[in-house]
């Protein structure tokens, strides 16, 4: 109770001055003075205290961790104090990227935090049993059989790194010379296996698994991983001030010209656009949007969940420019418990979009009143999103 109370002292001292530089980082005004202070009470037994903590949410891009969030270290306890923008926000805590975010104490996924701001200094306690990278080596995969490894170093020679590139072959791929449509999704160790995502799978295998057995509707999905601290990067087309270089034109050039060719080689693929879809959310949305415009006769089929539309103003202008010279299927998702400009900003493009003369027949928007900015959501809503791109009958 006396560090406690230390801690306190202290941060009254200090409280303008940090709602000051957090505030100038996160991407909406304030909303009000309201402001809670997050101090971690509890930590993995191994944790080295030296070891730097973020705090990573729908208010700064879910990057897992930039510097200036970067939690203080007062009297051995870390803390962070952040200002309101909108009424309610999602987080967690990571060690500086997604590979070594909290979790259970089984090492599997948990839910994004949350905290509504109804107060004007509120403090909150936060324990955190486990990081992630601590229980990687015990956890069990839950990716199906049909599910293999295709490359774990797939260069990427326009970003001068590599990626790890995972499928799903469908359950009749082994015994039919069959070709089939091809999906692609954005970050990758979220789609088909607990043991690799940092806030729960999408449980992709599983579904398209029962949707064979139900409707004989067959799909290969390649599921590409994100690129750690170069997520932000790698899903935007335009530099930011904030988030630095925008690398998603360089991004969409690697598959393009480099993963989908090797792809089609390595599979029975169909390579046509109406049969080759890609799909992605939050910033991972952003990107299929932008993908959805940018390469029209190669992408027919675009799934945008959740998309980070509040990243530039310029993801308005580009669509504006092009939206009347592809006739793709476009099928867009939103939750209302998101954040205050989801449904605003997703209504908004859509809008642009039909205004410019695309049809209105090749677009949908789902906007889920219970949505929330979260895997579980996007997990419960891609069989519908896929049976009305691949129109499954």
């Amino acid at each position: 109770m006396v560090v406690r109370s230390c801690v306190l002292i202290v941060l009254s001292v200090i409280l303008f001055t940090s709602c000051k530089r957090v505030k100038e980082d996160i991407d909406n005004p304030v909303l009000g003075n309201e402001t809670v202070t997050f101090m971690i009470t509890r930590l993995p037994d191994n944790h080295q205290f030296k070891d730097d903590i973020y705090l990573s949410g729908n208010f700064e891009g879910w990057s897992g961790g930039r510097p200036r969030f970067k939690l203080s270290k007062l009297d051995k306890q870390y803390v962070m104090t952040l200002p309101k923008y909108k009424e309610q926000i999602s987080f967690k805590f990571t060690l500086g990227s997604w590979d070594k975010v909290e979790c259970a104490q089984n090492g599997n996924p948990i839910e994004n935090r949350s905290y509504i701001f109804n107060k004007l200094n509120d403090t909150v306690d936060v324990e955190i049993v486990k990081w992630h990278d601590s229980m990687i080596t015990d956890k069990s995969s839950t990716a199906s059989k049909n599910v293999e490894v295709f490359s774990s170093t797939f260069y990427i020679p326009q970003l001068k790194r590599t990626r790890k590139i995972s499928v799903y072959l469908p359950p009749s791929y082994e015994v039919t010379n069959n070709s089939f449509p091809v999906l692609y999704m954005l970050d990758g160790q979220n789609v088909f296996d607990a043991s690799t995502s940092y806030s729960g799978e999408w449980e992709v295998d599983e579904t398209l698994n029962n949707l064979y057995k139900e409707k004989g509707f067959e799909l290969i999905v390649v599921a590409i991983d994100h690129g750690a601290d170069k997520r932000v990067n790698e899903y935007s087309a335009w530099n930011s001030k904030k988030y630095g270089l925008g690398e998603g034109d360089a991004f969409l050039n690697f598959i393009t010209q480099h993963l989908k060719p090797a792809i089609d080689k390595h599979y029975r693929t169909k390579t046509g656009p109406l049969n080759t879809a890609i799909l992605g959310s939050s910033l991972g949305g952003l990107f299929a949007h932008f993908t959805a415009f940018k390469e029209p006769e190669v992408f027919g089929l675009v799934g945008v969940f959740s998309p980070s539309f509040w990243y530039t103003n310029e993801c308005y202008t580009f669509t504006k420019e092009r939206a009347h010279g592809t006739h793709s299927r476009l099928y867009y998702l939103a939750g209302e418990k998101e954040s205050d400009s989801m449904v605003f900003n997703i209504n908004k493009m859509v809008k642009l979009i039909k205004s410019e003369g695309f049809p209105e027949k090749n677009i949908y928007l789902k906007v889920n009143p219970n949505g929330t900015h979260s895997e579980i959501f996007w997990r419960d809503e891609f069989q519908e999103a896929i049976t009305w791109l691949f129109q499954i009958k």
